[in-house]
C-alpha cells in the first residue's frame, strides 16, 4: 500500500442498529465489478473473501449467514483502492455506512491494515483478514511464476520466498509477522490453508 493513504481517524464504524444488514452475493458482485476494473484486483479481493468464509466454515463454527458477512468483508475490502488510492478505505466505508450494512462487516474492513488506517484488529473477523490479505497476494505471486500455478506448490517455498526481500517487495514481511502473532495459528498452517482455499478462485 502506498505511503500517502492517510489514517482513518476513528475506531468506531456503522451503527449497531443495523446488526444482521448485508447485501446479497449478487449485489456484492455488482458493486465490486463496478467500482473496480482491474482483473488481478478483482480475482486478490475474490481469494481474500473464499479464503475468509472457508476459515469462518472450517474453523469458527460459524453458520452460512455469519460465514457470508466474512465473505463480503474480504471481497469488499480493497473495492476503492483502484479509483481513490489515497482514500484507501475511507470510500467504501461511507459507502458501506450509507447502505447501513451490518458494523462488524465494515469494522472488519477498516482493520485489514492497521498500520495504515490506525484501526487495531478486534474481533477474529478482524485479525482473519489482516492475516490473510498480505499473505494471500503473496502466495498468489508465487503462483504465478511457477508453471503448475498452484499444483503442487508447498508451504516450505513460500517461507522460502518471505525470507527473499526481492521477491513481492511491496508486500510487507513486517505487517504479516505483526499479523500473524495476533492469532494463535501458525504461519505454516495459515499458508497451507490459504493455498487450499484460494487456488481454484477464478
Amino acid at each position: 500500500m502506498a505511503e500517502a493513504i492517510q489514517p482513518l481517524g476513528r475506531t468506531t464504524f456503522g451503527n449497531a442498529a443495523n446488526k444482521g444488514n448485508v447485501l446479497n452475493s449478487e449485489e456484492a458482485l455488482e458493486l465490486l465489478n463496478s467500482w473496480v476494473e482491474n482483473e488481478r484486483l478483482r480475482l486478490h479481493m475474490k481469494q481474500v473473501a473464499a479464503v475468509m468464509k472457508a476459515w469462518a466454515l472450517e474453523k469458527e463454527a460459524a453458520d452460512e449467514a455469519e460465514a457470508h458477512q466474512w465473505w463480503l468483508a474480504g471481497l469488499l475490502h480493497d473495492a476503492d483502492w483502484e479509483k481513490y488510492p489515497t482514500e484507501h478505505c475511507r470510500i467504501i466505508i461511507e459507502e458501506l455506512e450509507q447502505r447501513q450494512l451490518d458494523p462488524s462487516i465494515i469494522q472488519c474492513i477498516a482493520s485489514h491494515g492497521p498500520r495504515h488506517f490506525g484501526v487495531a484488529p478486534q474481533s477474529t473477523m478482524d485479525k482473519m483478514i489482516y492475516v490473510f490479505d498480505e499473505l494471500s497476494g503473496f502466495i498468489h505471486a508465487a503462483a504465478l511464476i511457477r508453471p503448475t500455478r498452484y499444483d503442487g506448490m508447498d508451504v516450505k517455498s513460500i517461507l522460502k520466498k518471505l525470507k527473499t526481500p526481492s521477491f513481492a517487495a511491496q508486500v510487507s514481511r513486517v505487517g504479516i509477522n505483526d499479523a500473524i502473532s495476533r492469532i494463535d495459528t501458525s504461519l505454516e498452517d495459515i499458508i497451507q490453508f490459504i493455498i487450499d482455499n484460494q487456488k481454484d478462485v477464478a
